[in-house]
């Protein structure tokens, strides 16, 4: 299987340099990405969720993009659009950002409804329509999207088909003391910090993807698996459990995870790991949950508790 630590420790050093702190944020993302699908980055300003999107980007050898989200975006300004060449008679593509490797979207819920959903088709078929063409997008394609949760003027909620885009949702938090003093020292000095360094290449990370499709998954563990999913839909906390997209999801992140950890075959604490960031966007709690103050983190974690795990795995089956 190879070193995935290895790998996984240069990008983690070279984030270092610019980010103190995060290291579950990190190896979210990191898992993410190799399970193909896109983060959304959800906490209050000031948590660092742009520096950290920005200096993961800059450990791949990917081109990267920015788009700062606004009520006023238009479709067109993420897409592009065709343009007309009076010497040719012809109309050529003018790429907006969104043909990039690495998109950051920055405060996605500030875009309108339908700027927001222009992303739709891309995340999840990696090509992009315009004007009756269809332009597929290189490889990777990696979206992380920033929203701040607390804001109320100005910003559109997120429909549903759009959050289950996202494979995962990752909350920063706030840093510890040690770190928080971390970064005083780090800015209070003044002193330039170290840009990362590209240590990822896109054969690299495709090979990578491509052993973390191939890990293991036990009857067991797969079993867990479902009866996790299933509890979703039954338990009394819910009004809408988890569907069989977000099922999948679990499964690729749950094999990153292991692969992460140099391993060929899932755990139930890489099932364990992987409920909260990947299913509490993708359900949805009863008006009675939400009264008595129940978020779906901690509904799930709830859930986690009462579903049994399994003792006796065969992990290569």
């Amino acid at each position: 299987m190879g070193t995935p630590n290895a790998l996984y420790d240069r990008i983690r050093t070279e984030v270092g340099k610019q980010v103190v702190g995060q290291e579950e944020a990190i190896r979210l993302i990191v898992a993410a990405l190799l399970a193909e699908g896109h983060v959304l980055l959800e906490d209050v300003p000031g948590t660092g969720k742009t520096t950290l999107a920005k200096a993961l980007a800059r450990t791949f050898e990917a081109k990267f993009n920015r788009v700062q989200a606004t009520p006023d975006l238009l479709p067109q300004d993420l897409l592009g659009g065709l343009v007309y060449q009076p010497g040719t008679g012809e109309f050529t593509l003018r790429k907006g950002p969104i043909f990039t490797q690495f998109l950051l979207y920055d405060e996605i819920n500030r875009s309108t409804p339908r700027t927001a959903s222009a992303l739709l088709e891309a995340m999840a078929e990696r090509q992009v329509s315009l004007d009756g063409l269809t332009e597929s997008l290189a490889f990777p394609f990696f979206v992380i999207a920033t929203q701040n949760p607390l804001e109320s003027q100005g910003v559109f909620p997120l429909p549903e088909a759009q959050l289950d885009r996202f494979l995962v949702r990752v909350r920063l938090g706030y840093p510890t003391r040690e770190e928080e003093a971390g970064i005083l020292r780090r800015f209070r000095s003044g002193e330039e910090t170290d840009t990362p360094s590209a240590v990822v290449t896109p054969e690299l990370l495709a090979s990578s993807q491509a052993e973390c499709r191939q890990v293991k998954l036990a009857s067991d563990v797969e079993a867990y698996l479902l009866d996790i999913v299933q509890a979703t839909r039954e338990q009394g906390a819910f009004r809408f459990g988890a569907s069989p997209r977000a099922a999948l999801a679990l499964l690729a992140i749950a094999q990153a995870f292991a692969w992460l950890d140099g391993r060929d075959f899932v755990t139930p604490d890489d099932i364990k790991h992987g409920v909260v960031p990947v299913l509490a966007h993708r359900v949805q709690l009863t008006p009675e949950s939400r009264a008595r103050g129940i978020t779906e983190e901690t509904a799930l974690s709830q859930l986690l508790e009462i579903v049994p795990v399994p003792t006796e795995l065969e992990l290569h089956p």
